[in-house]
């Protein structure tokens, strides 16, 4: 079974005044678990509105999309909503964290009421020890690097251990060795069992992706 599935997706935007505007037509993807898929093409290709239609944030015009064999086809927004947040762990492109709150605040933020504030503390900790800074737990996002508040925004998205990442441009405006970074991140990420979907324009990401989906 996979994790996430497109059947057939078309994303297709009404224009007041002009013909609407086709995005996508007729896309299928199918994400397993420990895999890596990148959405490759130029900027304005439908990247982003593909990943938004598999995060279940943006319904499609046409066609379908499931989770673990679950289609979201009829489903009200609040249940998706719900879905979601078991299922999948969404990172939108710049990673943007609250800037009155510490790094360890920032990671916390999706926690929800009836789980345990101190189990989700631990692994919040833990995650960001994983993810090389741990040190920089009490530090704001305006006292960290830009490649310290991206992976704290990935910390975030890992939070309530979901099976599925979404990464719109994970690289986009870091240096080549940061970007290098953020990729080995997400292989590791894999090698633990976890599915990921990301869009960019970055080749070296494109590479290390075990299958693409090239948009013109």
């Amino acid at each position: 079974m996979f994790l996430v599935e497109l059947n057939a997706v078309t994303i297709r935007y009404e224009r007041a005044g002009m013909p609407d505007l086709e995005i996508i037509a007729g896309c299928d993807l199918a994400l397993a678990a420990g895999t890596m898929h990148c959405l490759a093409g130029r900027s304005g290709s439908g990247k982003t509105s593909i990943l938004l239609v598999a995060a279940g944030l943006v319904r499609p015009t046409a066609g379908e999309v499931a989770w673990s064999g679950e289609s979201l086809s009829g489903l009200r927004d609040d249940a998706i909503t719900e879905l979601r947040r078991n299922h999948i762990g969404y990172l939108d492109q710049g990673g943007v964290l609250v800037s009155g709150l510490t790094a360890l605040e920032n990671v916390l933020l999706p926690a929800v009421p009836g789980r345990r504030v101190r189990t989700l503390e631990r692994r919040a900790r833990e995650l960001l020890d994983r993810l090389g800074v741990g040190s920089r737990a009490a530090h704001r996002p305006d006292q960290l690097s830009v490649g310290e508040r991206q992976r704290v925004a990935f910390a975030r998205a890992l939070l309530l251990e979901p099976p599925v990442l979404m990464v719109d441009e994970p690289t986009a405006s870091l240096d080549r060795e940061t970007a290098d970074g953020v990729i080995e991140l997400l292989a590791g990420l894999t090698d633990d069992g976890i599915a990921v979907l990301t869009a960019s324009h970055d080749e070296h990401l494109i590479a290390a992706a075990g299958s693409r989906t090239i948009l013109a």
